[in-house]
């Protein structure tokens, strides 16, 4: 079953999206919180791991991240990583409201950019017994550096000093497009980016719009979730890698997981950045519910 919710956050934002909940539900269950990606919105997919969660007695509370989709926030399409880590635990207070959640059972999904997310929140909340990590950025400044010719870095940075300066000034925040495929600036700068949020998920849903501000890129250059990892220990951590991925790079991914402290376990799928979405969904959105169902067990 899945109905709308919304909620406020702690600043005033109304942030909606879903609440899926196991068939027949009688009492409080566990309950896991996501939300999606850089510039990504909810129906991208993730209710398939809602309903996968359901089948198995796990609730799930799926919402868009403040500016981005159902919900409210200003700038629009301002993606700030903090902002949303706040969110997610937002979300998890307003799941602890519910009658149908087991507080003392909650869980954390996040995929690329809230795979960076949840390895944050699963370190600093410990109202969170379980964080499943799909594809995470872990180290923003590496995987820029990675992604962005070095031969482009300079002209980036020269950008985003022009747009502090004129937002100083009270200009409205420049904006660019998440995917192109003609060689202007971007914020995913690859073939496969492009592939998937057009044709793939731009082709499932209008929700998602193709464009961010420029300070949302110069903020995930800044961004460094992976610090945190050791940290979330001992809450267990499942992390879902794509081998391939060369958008939140696979070996930062590998290498961040190698600092976690156990409990862990790590999945590796054949294939780029997206395909845990589609193709390796049988792998990936099994691996996420087995772990919940494993760790979102009642305390003996």
């Amino acid at each position: 079953m899945r109905k709308n919710i919304e909620f406020r956050t702690t600043d005033g934002v109304t942030l909606r999206g879903w609440h899926f909940l196991p068939d027949g539900v009688s009492g409080p269950v566990p309950t896991v919180v996501m939300a999606h990606g850089f510039s990504a919105t909810k129906e991208i997919f993730l209710d398939k791991y809602a309903e996968l969660f359901a089948q198995a007695g796990i609730a799930s509370l799926v919402y868009d991240h403040r500016n981005l989709g159902a919900s409210d926030g200003e700038p629009r399409q301002e993606i700030d990583p903090w902002a949303q880590i706040n969110g997610y635990r937002d979300a998890i207070t307003f799941a602890e409201t519910l009658p149908e959640t087991d507080a003392s059972r909650i869980g954390v999904f996040g995929s690329s950019y809230s795979g960076g997310h949840v390895l944050v929140v699963g370190a600093i909340d410990r109202r969170v017994k379980c964080v499943v990590s799909q594809v995470p950025l872990v180290d923003g400044p590496r995987n820029a550096q990675r992604v962005i010719p070095a031969h482009l870095m300079a002209g980036m940075r020269a950008m985003f000093d022009a747009d502090r300066r004129d937002r100083f000034f009270g200009k409205p925040p420049v904006r660019l497009p998440v995917v192109s495929n003609d060689g202007s600036p971007c914020a995913l700068p690859t073939a496969d980016s492009y592939e998937f949020m057009v044709n793939v998920a731009g082709r499932a849903t209008d929700t998602w719009i193709n464009e961010v501000t420029l300070r949302s890129v110069e903020m995930f250059m800044e961004y460094d979730p992976g610090a945190y990892i050791s940290l979330i220990s001992p809450t267990p951590l499942l992390m879902l890698v794509q081998r391939e991925d060369h958008l939140t790079i696979a070996d930062l991914a590998l290498a961040a997981y190698e600092e976690a402290r156990q409990p862990k376990k790590l999945i590796t799928m054949p294939g780029g950045h997206f395909a845990a979405y589609i193709d390796n969904f049988a792998t990936a959105g099994p691996g996420a519910r087995d772990w919940f169902v494993e760790h979102l067990q009642p305390t003996q």
